[in-house]
């Protein structure tokens, strides 16, 4: 009955206008997933054209004139040197030194019982709790409180949410120890803004979560508690000293994979919080301002934590610094800057224009770009009433906020011509970037240069291990790391075997070899292909870079290891990327591996993609095919061909439908029914893809939908219920899939596999429901079946990149919610990918060529 009622709920139009029968719906969905010849065929699409490519860059000091001479074609002279990259690697390695000592200083108060000091402390935004709500009300243009800006509109079903149209991702980011992402391992850097599709959630309130999970508490025993007790809560259980209160603390904790004999499972993680003590009396005076200005007084801690003890007068000398509080828009800025200043600001005012450049800078940098050309800059300027757009960002390089580089145009082959010989230089072009993106790249830049000129080999049987490597490919990667200490290596799924063979050759040989794949479910999936006896190889970057897992750390702060190898390489962004060669040893053998044709990574970027395009390194390619149809769809989308395939299995079906509301029901009875019916997948290891949160057919839709006829409840803790699958995005770009568990006065406690996560009752918010996720929010996971929803919306947002991504989720199973018709083909061959505008590949060959 219940199973009626849900297809009633959702129903869609038959062929004669009606709302078909439930019997009716189920006949037809269980025929087109019985009979894959009924389905409307892929067909072939023409050959993609050529990748257009970013170009190459060289620094340069930013003055107006040179920026019009280039522009007009003119060259100058000749570039200036990229800046102290040395000076910035010492920095990088004292830094990493002195979390080494923490970690040591940690280890030795564990051994001895003691609770060490926390290595971290809490992110400034955890003030920010609430802000974004609270930015939305600052005033608009017309000096008054705006109500038509208090929330941003859903993103459309047809498009990833745009960072760059609404706020980054809310509230403090919260780090658990197995998933301990990038923010404390960053060093130097700072954690790179993500965009919505990264798995937050700004749909329930945190006071929601928190009155929820109080009541739950409330009618629970102490000793029912899922954590086991007083003792868990306390932070402690048997044989986790001290508990993981800090990155440094986590390594007198159960080694991973380790059962807890009590639960079954590890005993819940919780994630290292400091509260952050700002000055009272710095607070009291930003609120004032703030308040003087029409703006929340919500917001003075969050000013206090961006711009210093300084903030009130910041903000009284130039209003616009409100702009770097997370959620303010310019509207905002702008209504906030008239109520102090009144009639002595305007939008051409020095002050608002070197706030916009940093601002535009950091959308784009939530967009993946590293940097952006100087036009684009100045048309973007343009469009927030700018006048004096050349002037403004003139102003902004010589105060330093905004670095200027000089790019050579990309053709292939150039090279840069000296300035004393006649030949015609390359055609140049401006690009601004904030330093730290450019610190990023060039420290990047640096320690692969470093790793190739460091390296000097050994006199180990390298050739013997290659021989007995279990396929071509994988003994001429043994090859190609035996002989330089950089090494990319590119494949699908299968040849993720290929680097783990590397690393189990060069244990065999006696040295220190690891290999780091980005999400958990990747290192276990890398752990099985190393085999039980060495589960304790395979590790996640975020814990090999804290130290919770792999060999930890050298007295300089770098890895006690020989050989890494790094697969899910194109889910690095640039900081990342940075920090972890920084932490390769000198001498040591470094292979980044992954699959060139999935979606690049969520934080600025593509490291990867611009290491394989400056080829200043040995490359290798896998011969290794994915096996099935599955593997052959997607290795035909991959060079931009989408082809019908052979599925006697039922591997790959194809589901034709008019409309969003077909889509939803369609999408519901395909994973509540038909796959486990007929493939045998349960709904719980069936995934949902779907372009984007918003929309018709958005994660929003689906996942009520989803959980309607999975899992029905009233959602009393701060929206979920205990069985609901869950997307936890502890950071920007890292997803953590997991099912609800329980509740308590300390938070949300998700099982992700096998892995018990706290997630703090302020951070409720933070979640998603799970059934259906982004492709973006999918990247580096699989499941034993996948639903890929493309509703007629999702052209526009389609590319090769996703589709490629998507439909090589799935390991047994692919079924495509198809209503985008053509549009599906000419993405998949005339759209690569959305390209973005880095640094990295032109530094990368600047050093070739200096050599």
């Amino acid at each position: 009955m219940s199973e009626d009622r849900t297809d009633q709920d959702v129903a869609t139009p038959g062929t004669d206008g009606q709302p078909p029968t439930a019997p009716a719906r189920l006949a037809e969905t269980e025929r087109v997933i019985e009979d894959a010849d009924a389905d409307a065929p892929l067909v072939p699409a023409p050959a993609a054209p050529a990748r257009a490519r970013t170009k190459p860059p060289v620094d340069l000091a930013g003055l107006a004139a040179a920026m019009r001479s280039i522009e007009r074609g003119d060259n100058p002279a000749a570039p200036a040197p990229k800046g102290d990259a040395a000076a910035a690697r010492r920095k990088r390695r004292e830094a990493m030194a002195a979390e080494a000592a923490k970690l040591q200083a940690a280890e030795a108060a564990a051994a001895a019982g003691v609770q060490p000091p926390t290595a971290e402390v809490a992110d400034a935004s955890d003030a920010e709790t609430g802000v974004e709500t609270a930015a939305e009300s600052l005033p608009g243009d017309d000096g008054d409180s705006t109500e038509d800006t208090a929330a941003p509109d859903p993103a459309p079903t047809g498009t990833d949410s745009d960072p760059a149209e609404g706020p980054a991702t809310p509230g403090p980011a919260v780090t658990p120890a197995r998933a301990d992402a990038q923010g404390a391992a960053r060093g130097a850097t700072s954690q790179g803004a993500g965009s919505s599709d990264s798995g937050t959630a700004t749909t329930s309130a945190p006071e929601r979560a928190e009155d929820a999970v109080r009541d739950s508490a409330a009618e629970r025993p102490a000793d029912s508690r899922p954590d086991g007790g007083a003792e868990a809560a306390a932070g402690t259980g048997e044989g986790r000293p001290g508990g993981p209160t800090g990155s440094g603390a986590v390594r007198g904790q159960a080694p991973a994979g380790q059962s807890d004999e009590a639960q079954g499972v590890r005993g819940a993680i919780r994630p290292a919080r400091v509260p952050v003590a700002y000055d009272p009396a710095a607070v009291e005076a930003a609120r004032a301002v703030l308040t003087e200005g029409g703006a929340p007084a919500e917001l003075a801690e969050p000013a206090v934590a961006a711009l210093g003890e300084r903030a009130a007068q910041t903000l009284r000398e130039d209003p616009w610094q409100v702009l770097a509080l997370a959620g303010v828009r310019v509207e905002h800025a702008d209504g906030f800057a008239r109520a102090l200043l009144g009639g002595e600001c305007g939008p051409d005012d020095e002050r608002r224009v070197r706030a916009l450049v940093v601002w535009l800078l950091e959308r784009a940098a939530e967009q993946g770009h590293t940097a952006l050309e100087s036009s684009v800059l100045r048309t973007a300027l343009e469009k927030q009433s700018v006048s004096g757009a050349e002037e403004g960002l003139t102003a902004a390089i010589a105060e330093g906020r905004v670095l200027v580089f000089q790019d050579a145009e990309d053709v292939p082959g150039a090279k840069s011509a000296p300035a004393d010989e006649g030949d015609e230089a390359p055609p140049v072009r401006l690009l601004l970037g904030l330093d730290r993106y450019a610190l990023a790249e060039e420290s990047l830049a640096d320690g692969l240069d470093r790793l190739l000129k460091t390296f000097e080999g050994d006199d180990l049987d390298w050739e013997a291990a290659a021989t007995a490597s279990p396929s071509p490919s994988a003994a001429a990667l043994v090859r190609a790391a035996a002989a330089c200490g950089l090494v990319t290596h590119t494949g699908g799924e299968a040849a993720r075997a290929e680097p783990a063979a590397l690393v189990a050759a060069a244990r065999t040989l006696g040295l220190r070899a690891y290999a780091a794949a980005y999400t958990e479910e990747g290192r276990r999936r890398l752990a099985a292909r190393l085999g039980a006896d060495d589960t304790d190889v395979a590790v996640t970057v975020a814990g090999l870079l804290s130290g919770q897992e792999g060999p930890g750390r050298e007295a300089d702060g770098s890895l006690a290891l020989d050989v890494l190898a790094v697969l899910d390489a194109p889910q690095l962004d640039v900081e990342l990327a940075a920090t972890l060669v920084e932490a390769v040893p000198d001498g040591a053998r470094l292979v980044l591996s992954g699959d060139p044709g999935v979606l690049w990574s969520v934080g600025p970027g593509r490291a990867f993609a611009d290491l394989l395009a400056a080829k200043t390194c040995p490359q290798v390619a896998s011969r290794t095919p994915d096996p099935g149809p599955i593997g052959e769809l997607v290795s035909g989308i991959g060079i931009g061909e989408l082809t019908a395939v052979e599925a006697p299995g039922k591997e790959v079906v194809i589901v034709p439908v008019r409309d969003p509301r077909e889509a939803v029901h369609r999408t519901v009875q395909l994973v509540a029914d038909s796959v486990p019916r007929v493939i045998g997948v349960p709904a719980g290891e069936t995934q949902v893809i779907t372009p984007g949160h918003g929309g018709a057919v958005g994660t929003q839709v689906l996942n009520a939908a989803l959980k309607e006829r999975l899992n029905p409840g009233p959602g009393r803790f701060g929206g979920f219920d205990p069985g609901d699958r869950v997307v936890y995005a502890p950071e920007p770009g890292l997803t953590l899939p997991g099912t609800v568990v329980s509740a308590d006065p300390e938070g949300l406690y998700l099982d992700c596999a096998g892995t018990r996560v706290l997630v703090p009752r302020d951070q409720v918010a933070a979640l998603r429901h799970g059934w259906a996720m982004t492709t973006q929010q999918s990247a580096g996971l699989r499941w034993p079946a996948v639903v890929v929803v493309l509703p007629g919306d999702a052209v526009q947002a389609l590319t090769r990149a996703w589709v490629y991504t998507a439909f090589g989720r799935g390991e047994r199973h692919l079924s495509v919610v198809q209503g985008a018709d053509q549009g599906l083909a000419h993405a998949v061959a005339a759209i690569p990918a959305k390209d973005r505008t880095t640094r990295l590949r032109s530094v990368l060959r600047e050093q070739a060529v200096a050599e």
